[in-house]
């Protein structure tokens, strides 16, 4: 990796830490950038997992005020988001490497459609969150494991589907819905993360430029991220999943 490649790394890491606090898509910038320096699809994903998890942790912590009152939620929950994570982490380890470039193309072009709905899904949430239960229920729990499971295969846009469906079970407002999974997400990243680390190959370089970004992107988007306009934020990351795909295709 050149110099130049580890600084378009850094910046990658720096704007997708950015984006998961206040999204939650950050891998579809993170992960095309390091297929375009030529890192193999599943150990850019390893490597990518294991990067943002200090940027995951910086969006969590910025985001302390409206965690208040959610811990035993959050254990509940937690619970489920590390056993989603582990169970997607052993897929992306023991399936055929093939297998992973044919079902990551179909994920990220989920996760660009979940981005671009997120406007209609967040006005269908606000309609449901007058009805929802206060504490969630075991629909609630299975449904966070099951985005454990796909953010421990492939992280890109779990923010999107863990808003979604603690939005839909939650009677709480979207702020302290957020900030819940920047958690959860943490969670999963951390547990897929020592996974990779023990039994997979790792570039360390490539996770040094995430985390470095990342780390700075965390603090941003905790602290300013709200201020960026959301369409523009959407933009930016349906072109670049649109250019992963495009390079996973023809590169």
């Amino acid at each position: 990796m050149t110099g130049w490649e580890l600084a378009a790394v850094c910046v990658a890491g720096m704007v997708a830490g950015a984006i998961n606090a206040v999204v939650g898509s950050g891998s579809l910038i993170t992960f095309p950038t390091l297929l375009a320096i030529g890192v193999d699809p599943v150990t850019a994903n390893v490597s990518n997992t294991i990067g943002l998890v200090p940027g995951s942790f910086t969006a969590a912590y910025g985001y302390r005020p409206e965690l208040r009152g959610q811990r035993e939620r959050l254990l509940r929950l937690g619970l489920a988001s590390a056993l989603g994570a582990l169970a997607g982490g052993i897929l992306l380890l023991f399936l055929d490497p093939s297998v992973f470039q044919v079902v990551v193309i179909a994920l990220i072009a989920l996760a660009c459609v979940l981005v671009l709905v997120q406007p209609r899904l967040n006005r269908w949430l606000a309609d449901r969150r007058e009805h929802a239960h206060p504490h969630g229920g075991l629909e609630l729990w299975f449904g966070v494991l099951a985005a454990g499971i796909y953010g421990g295969y492939f992280g890109a846009a779990q923010g999107v589907l863990l808003i979604g469906l603690l939005g839909s079970f939650l009677d709480d407002h979207l702020q302290r819905v957020n900030a819940a999974k920047n958690v959860l997400a943490l969670i999963v990243n951390a547990v897929a993360a020592v996974l990779f680390v023990v039994v997979a190959h790792v570039d360390w370089l490539a996770v040094a430029g995430v985390a470095t970004g990342a780390v700075a992107g965390g603090f941003l988007g905790a602290r300013v991220g709200r201020r960026i306009p959301a369409p523009v934020l959407r933009g930016i990351i349906v072109c670049v999943g649109l250019a992963a795909i495009f390079v996973l295709v023809y590169g």
